[in-house]
């Protein structure tokens, strides 16, 4: 019985002369497995083009929904940002799909797995990480690790000597990655961090001189720390973030250009646009404002730094991130209300936040003097705050008059 390998396929350059690879050097059935994260694509006609180039099976899984509640609900909650800008788009994409891809090789009787992802890169630990814990039995096959082709031009000749048609070309080769989340680009232009991208670059979100000329206002509900809401209509996830994302891109919010440092060590440069999702974590943080208390706040922000650090590396299937997951999940209970944005050509403005748990007190916070709070007490707060510090000075001022040099 010939060999059965599940592909995580896409449609794209890569996986797209993977097929045929596949067949030519190992002898196999090639199934195809396309995960639908709402990258936007023809699904019918990744699948038909799937079948051209020799796959013996196509099965499509609906991820989005899964990968909204289970992925990026959970890094909005955490508020997970990699290096100050990059809210994680492919790097939740890739587990879920993994997870689904792992699931159909072994209900199709498979022995191993393959993925498009090159040497050089995060995308293939996300996929092999999740592979090895959730079935470490699979074989796993990474064709840019074993094939002779160096570069994307390469790809287009093995492609154009197989027939295949491709959507890249020689003269405009970028490599983007689109979900619900996000939409990346690399490549072309961007690879010397010196040019500006291309507007061409940007296929998603509209330029700032683009926007219109009149702020937009969005007020966005949450319970529990879930975003359940636009401007007072209760929304199911997939409607309430394709919401987000069309009323953030109209008004170019979520354009990133970053220079990151990847897992393997190599410095790369990308552009992300994020319209829905720099929106969800603006306004989440303006409620955690209000209803978490200084100390945890704070501990928090430790915890997302970790947090986006495991998932950028590939790291999602770990006990480290599911107890991190719980821990994020204790802070979002009294994480209820709502958050008012106005949004002008790139640039988010709070006008307004409220919440039935908030710890905010108005008679407490007021200039005017209540009884809530007896200012007298701070003298005695600062006094025993300042302790040490006296205790430093008084020994020090000792040793100076003993001719003993002190360090400040």
């Amino acid at each position: 019985m010939r060999e059965k390998i599940v592909l995580a396929y896409s449609g794209g350059l890569d996986t797209s002369i993977i097929i045929p690879w596949l067949k030519e050097n190992y002898s196999c059935d090639v199934i195809a497995m396309v995960g639908d994260v709402g990258q936007g694509d023809d699904i019918e006609a990744v699948v038909e083009k799937a079948k051209k180039t020799g796959a013996v099976k196509v099965i499509v899984e609906d991820l989005r929904e899964e990968f909204l509640t289970e992925y990026v609900y959970p890094a909005i909650r955490t508020g997970a940002v990699y290096e100050h800008k990059y809210l994680l788009g492919t790097s939740l994409a890739r587990p879920v799909i993994a997870k689904a891809q792992v699931e159909v090789a072994l209900a199709e009787g498979a022995t191993a797995v393959a993925h498009g992802c090159t040497g050089k890169g995060n995308d293939q630990v996300r996929f092999e990480h999740a592979y090895q814990a959730l079935a470490p039995e699979l074989k796993i096959i990474a064709p840019w690790r074993e094939w002779d082709l160096k570069s994307r031009e390469d790809c287009l000749d093995y492609a154009e000597a197989h027939g295949i048609a491709v959507q890249q070309s020689r003269e405009k080769i970028h490599s983007r990655d689109r979900n619900l989340l996000h939409v990346s680009h690399e490549g072309g232009e961007l690879e010397d961090p010196n040019n500006a991208p291309l507007e061409s670059t940007w296929t998603w979100t509209k330029s700032p001189q683009e926007a219109p000329d009149r702020a937009e206002q969005v007020e966005i509900g949450f319970e529990g720390g879930t975003p359940v809401s636009i401007n007072g209509q209760a929304l199911d996830p997939l409607a309430l973030i394709e919401l987000l994302n069309e009323i953030g891109a109209r008004n170019a919010i979520g354009r990133i250009d970053l220079v990151e440092n990847r897992f393997v060590g190599i410095k790369s440069r990308g552009c992300y646009e994020t319209p829905g999702g720099t929106l969800l974590l603006s306004a989440l943080r303006e409620l955690e404002a209000l209803c978490l208390d200084r100390d945890l706040l704070h501990y928090k922000q430790e915890i997302a730094l970790k947090w986006g650090e495991l998932v950028y590396f590939g790291l999602w299937f770990t006990p480290l991130r599911e107890a991190l997951d719980a821990f994020v999940a204790s802070t979002q209970a009294n994480i209820t209300g709502s958050v008012k944005l106005s949004l002008y050509k790139g640039n988010i403005a709070v006008t307004g936040r409220t919440s039935p748990t908030s710890l905010y007190r108005p008679d407490i916070a007021s200039f005017t003097m209540g009884a809530g709070y007896d200012q007298k007490d701070a003298e005695g707060f600062i006094r025993i705050l300042g302790l040490p510090a006296r205790s430093r000075a008084l020994i020090n001022n000792a040793l100076k008059k003993t001719g003993v040099e002190v360090s400040k």
